[in-house]
């Protein structure tokens, strides 16, 4: 009966004050969004998951207006990293808040589980912090992501731990819809993750956007070599990709 009522009341006042302009409808509490996307090689910190060959990837998140959020996103996998595994899955618990001098933080808990795993010590936490902040078509991020010891990133007797940190910049080239980004990371080891001791991942991308749809093409490249077989999973390499977001 209430909304019934303030309804007629906006109708009639609407009516009778036709030159009044409308009031904005506040945000929604919740908000949510997906993605699909095709990529060449799905590279983990500058490692190949998928031996080098394509993988397709989904996401979904959702958004309270106080900054908490969930999100769930998945990859085909290659059998070799997760005990026959053929897909990941990221479980995210998180919050994010921007400053009003456009300072953002974002921190939460990962968590990297593998289905068809064999019951096997394949799925982690990973806690995680990111600070970034833009200036004009320029945007700079600072990641930190924490693994406590654990038997999935082991690589011998007893459990293992793994640290990342990581640097990203980003350039949206005005009045087009093309991007730039560049990255770099290390991996603090030795541990499964890592496939052994630590190492140094970089990349640098573009990306062009039409409508929800983005194309983009990247070079990555690490300080270290990891094979299987004849083939380096963290070799230099182009990889390619077009995602649509909804």
């Amino acid at each position: 009966m209430r909304f019934s009522i303030i309804t007629l009341s906006g109708l009639m006042l609407a009516a009778a004050t036709p030159a009044m302009a409308q009031e904005t409808a506040p945000p929604p509490a919740f908000t949510v969004n997906g993605s699909a996307t095709v990529v060449s090689d799905y590279r983990f910190r500058g490692i190949s998951q998928t031996n080098l060959k394509a993988a397709v990837q989904g996401g979904l998140s959702i958004t309270h207006s106080s900054g908490v959020y969930a999100s769930v996103w998945g990859s085909s996998i290659d059998d070799y990293i997760a005990n026959g595994s053929d897909q990941e899955m990221d479980l995210v618990l998180g919050y994010s808040h921007t400053f009003k001098n456009g300072v953002k933080i974002d921190g939460g808990v990962l968590y990297y589980y593998y289905p068809g795993g064999g019951h096997a010590n394949t799925d982690f936490f990973e806690p995680y912090i990111d600070v970034s902040g833009t200036l004009g078509p320029v945007t700079a991020k600072v990641t930190a992501n924490y693994a406590p010891k654990s038997n999935a990133l082991s690589v011998g007797a007893g459990k293992e731990d793994n640290l990342y940190l990581a640097g990203d910049l980003s350039v949206a080239i005005p009045k087009t819809p093309i991007g730039l980004t560049a990255h770099l990371g290390h991996t603090f080891g030795p541990s499964y993750l890592s496939i052994g001791n630590e190492y140094t991942d970089w990349s640098l991308g573009a990306n062009v956007t039409w409508n929800h749809i983005t194309a983009g093409i990247s070079y990555v490249d690490t300080s270290k070599d990891a094979f299987l077989g004849s083939r380096n999973m963290s070799g230099a390499g182009v990889v390619g990709s077009v995602g649509v977001s909804f």
